[in-house]
């Protein structure tokens, strides 16, 4: 980029090297505690999913309870029985970035007449709505990575912007305005000297 080779262009050009040196730091802890928010998501979600496999494997000794739920007619069937609702969720403030914060799974209220029902049926609805709030827990988690780790690119590309370009083309147009301004000003004493000169002898 072309600069002006002034004292006003100096001084903006010496504005700017301020102002990016003051904003530097900012964006570095920005995404210093974007990572560090990201890393500990991460840990969380690895937990819920283990969790989540867990309670599945531990399924595995109904399967053959569960089977009775293909005798039952449809509409009794425990599918019917566990019907989330919504989630709940809240806002939360990230460095700046707004995040869903996982609160609760909400059901259907379905009431139904234990009489018709065996006696494992409480427990295995109790384990299915315990394994549906664990995926919207993990659904929430993968949410809130994919905002940080979107809003962390943008502050690393800003971070190298800073460090890369802005503050080193600041300090070269410093540098070559304040070498040209200097041959100007040589140039002004010398033109001085050689015109007082030039009077002396006349």
């Amino acid at each position: 980029m072309a600069i002006k080779l002034t004292k006003n262009e100096l001084k903006k050009q010496k504005d700017n090297h301020k102002q990016f040196q003051r904003y530097l730091p900012t964006l570095q802890l920005k995404k210093q505690q974007l990572q560090t928010v990201i890393m500990g998501i991460r840990a969380e979600l690895e937990r819920k999913e283990a969790e989540r496999i867990q309670m599945i494997g531990d399924l595995d000794d109904w399967v053959a309870v569960f089977a009775e739920n293909e005798l039952f007619e449809e509409k009794k069937r425990l599918d019917q029985l566990v019907q989330p609702d919504r989630v709940i969720v809240k806002d939360d403030n990230i460095a700046g970035v707004t995040i869903p914060a996982f609160e609760e799974l909400t059901f259907k209220d379905i009431n139904y007449d234990v009489d018709d029902y065996p006696l494992w049926v409480d427990t295995a609805v109790f384990k299915l709505r315990e394994i549906a709030r664990l995926d919207a827990l993990v659904s929430t988690l993968r949410k809130q990575t994919e905002l940080l780790e979107k809003e962390l690119r943008t502050t690393s590309q800003r971070v190298n912007l800073f460090e890369k370009v802005k503050i080193p083309e600041a300090k070269e147009n410093i540098r070559v305005i304040q070498v040209y301004l200097g041959d100007q000003q040589t140039a002004a004493v010398v033109r001085g000297k050689i015109s007082k000169k030039k009077l002396v002898e006349v």
